[in-house]
Parts: C-alpha cells; structure tokens; sequence
C-alpha cells in the first residue's frame, strides 16, 4: 500500500492530490479505511505515474536558477536580465539590477520586480474589463499564491498571483475576467460561465494556455 497523509472534511468523495513527491488522500469524514484503501488500489497506475512526474520536477526545481543574461517571462515574452550601475531594480525591456547579484538575489530581484508589474498591468486590466462588464472593484491585491491564480472576496476584492503575469496577455485577460464574473456570481454555475463567455467566447482556450504556465512553473522554483 502506498504511504499516504489523510485528510478528511464534509467533501462528498474521495481524491488524490500528489505535490513534492507525497500522496494526499481527501476523504468525506464516513469514509472507512477499506473504502480509502481501495480506491487507491483503483488508482495505483495514475499515481505511480504521477509521482515520477513529481520526482522528475522536484528535481528540477532544485537545479533552477537565475544569472544575468538568462531570461524571464513577461506576458508570455522572454525577456533577459541585466546588470545595471546603481542600486536601483525594474524593467525596461529586460529585468535590470545592480551588477554582482548572486543568483538567489536576482531571482529575488526578478520577484520584486514581477510584483510591481503584476500591481500596475493587472490593475489596468481589472479596471478596464469592469467596466466592460458593469461591475465595481473595491480593491486589487497582488499575492504570493503558488496554486491559485485568482480569487474574489465578498466584499469585492481581487487577488491574484504576481506568477500570473508571466501569462500571455489574453490568459491574464481571462484570468481577470473570470474574478470579476465572480462579483455577480460566487460560484462555477452555467450562468457563471455564460458571463465570461458573452466577455471572452474564446475562454476555453485561453484556460487551456494558462494550465500550459502552470505545467512549465512546476518546473521552476521561485521561492525566495
């Protein structure tokens, strides 16, 4: 039997979830063992699969790093980062920094720098399709959120991942779009996904995209 963590809650089923190598199993709070124990049993192929996905990006995460002359995403574009006289970061075609940095700086650096322009475009963009779509904002918050991309509060507050900003400009479109959906419905309901579409018809397509960055971010590691 594979060693797992259990977690259990009011959810109605039983799921799987596999990050850094270890197998989380969420069950509804009934759930026997036997019933956990087989339905992983069911699973055994997809999870032993997933977990070598998991070794292999594990590992790369551990190799990733950033040196001056590489590049980084900016609204799906590389750009290259560069040293710069002076103690002054930003971007400019290309990610500027004070010469000498190790790589752990810089990519400290590249963050500080994506979370300034994820707080000026994505504002821009809250601000422009909310109009589009007839609803108020009250604020727009940039975050650290590793596996969320967006979120709306109650009280109609935006968040999102300053990661989002690697995104092409039409998935953080999209991305923006469907928490501004949320203001009017807070939930995944047909009529939910009828307001974005009538804004994006194409949405599908851009989601497609945007689980294509999350693949390539597993790959990297940007913790600081």
């Amino acid at each position: 039997m594979i060693d797992y963590t259990l977690t259990r809650s009011n959810r109605k089923t039983i799921a799987i979830y596999i990050r850094n190598g270890v197998v989380e199993v969420r069950a509804p709070l009934k759930a026997t063992k036997k019933d956990i124990e087989n339905f992983l049993l069911s699973k055994d192929k997809l999870i032993e699969d997933r977990l070598v996905i998991s070794e292999k990006q594990a590992k790369s995460r551990e190799s990733f790093k950033l040196d001056y002359g590489d590049t980084a995403l900016y609204l799906g574009n590389e750009y290259p980062i560069a040293a710069k006289p002076g103690n002054l970061i930003g971007f400019d075609n290309c990610f500027y920094m004070p010469e000498g940095l190790p790589p752990e700086e810089i990519r400290a650096a590249c963050v500080q720098i994506y979370r300034l322009l994820a707080k000026r475009d994505l504002s821009n963009r809250v601000w422009h399709f909310s109009e589009m779509m007839s609803v108020s904002v009250n604020a727009v918050r940039i975050n650290g959120a590793k596996t969320r991309w967006g979120s709306c509060s109650s009280q109609k507050s935006l968040n999102f991942s300053w990661r989002l900003i690697m995104a092409d400009s039409d998935v953080v479109d999209y991305v923006v779009v469907h928490e501004l959906a949320h203001i009017t419905e807070m939930n995944h309901s047909q009529k939910f996904w009828s307001i974005v579409n009538a804004v994006l018809p194409d949405y599908h397509e851009r989601k497609r995209r945007l689980r294509e960055l999350n693949l390539r971010l597993a790959n990297e590691d940007w913790e600081n």
